[in-house]
């Protein structure tokens, strides 16, 4: 198929045998052989579902999918690119231009995303159809009533625009010094700043919010903030099986 033909020196670089001017050159120089033969025209076409693809000897396997984990910081973009922020994607060491993160989070909050180019997986964990958990822990101003459980979880008429999903919310404690209550919100949508609203509805404001899970996602707490690791084949097939 013509889709899966593409040039080498895309090939190698999507890979991160080197950047493309590098890759260009190792090209040139004689270094890459496809199929046994060695090429030295960086344009050449390359069969990526039948061909292969070696560099000094070893073969470069393509893989057209990639997914990673990214623990976001703080004062980051959720996008793929801006002219004027740091966006998530700046954050990586990647060379893929097909990256994208899946939903968004606030530039304020921190904490899972999930980084690919698997566009139907990306729709499938988006679709308002499929109601896929999102967990987060919020930092709540005040003291939040054991009321607002019932409230939340019947389905919490947030303003004339917008009435939620039923939602799960756990009080974790009260800060008496500081005046905040710790809590843990589970949602099944991703309406625009959704928690903040909420929590605004029942007379509080949100100070910190952090997502922990998203469908079968949990966030690693070994990835220090800004730190970003591949999922597992594990952690791939339960996202798909959790849609």
């Amino acid at each position: 198929m013509a889709m899966s033909l593409i040039r080498l020196d895309k090939y190698l670089a999507d890979m991160k045998a080197g950047t493309r001017s590098e890759v260009k050159e190792y090209i040139r120089k004689g270094r890459v052989q496809v199929d046994e033969i060695t090429v030295k025209k960086p344009e050449q076409k390359v069969d990526i579902m039948t061909q292969k693809v070696f560099l000094d000897g070893r073969m470069i396997n393509y893989v057209t999918m990639e997914y990673y984990m990214l623990n976001k910081p703080s004062g980051v973009l959720t996008a793929t690119m801006d002219k004027n922020a740091k966006t998530v994607l700046d954050l990586m060491d990647v060379k893929r231009k097909d990256l994208f993160p899946v939903g968004r989070l606030d530039k304020d909050t921190e904490g899972l995303l999930l980084i690919t180019n698997d566009g139907e997986l990306a729709h499938n964990l988006l679709a308002p159809k499929k109601h896929v958990d999102k967990t987060y822990y919020a930092r709540a101003a005040g003291r939040i009533r054991e009321e607002a459980i019932k409230l939340f979880a019947d389905g919490l008429h947030v303003d004339d625009e917008f009435t939620a999903l039923p939602a799960k919310l756990e009080l974790k404690g009260y800060n008496d010094k500081d005046n905040y209550t710790d809590v843990i919100i589970t949602i099944h949508e991703g309406k625009f700043h959704q928690i903040k609203r909420m929590f605004e509805a029942v007379g509080s404001e949100v100070l910190y919010l952090k997502r922990l899970r998203m469908g079968s996602l949990v966030l690693d707490e070994t990835l220090k903030p800004g730190e970003y690791r591949t999922l597992t084949q594990k952690e791939i097939d339960e996202l798909y099986n959790c849609n």
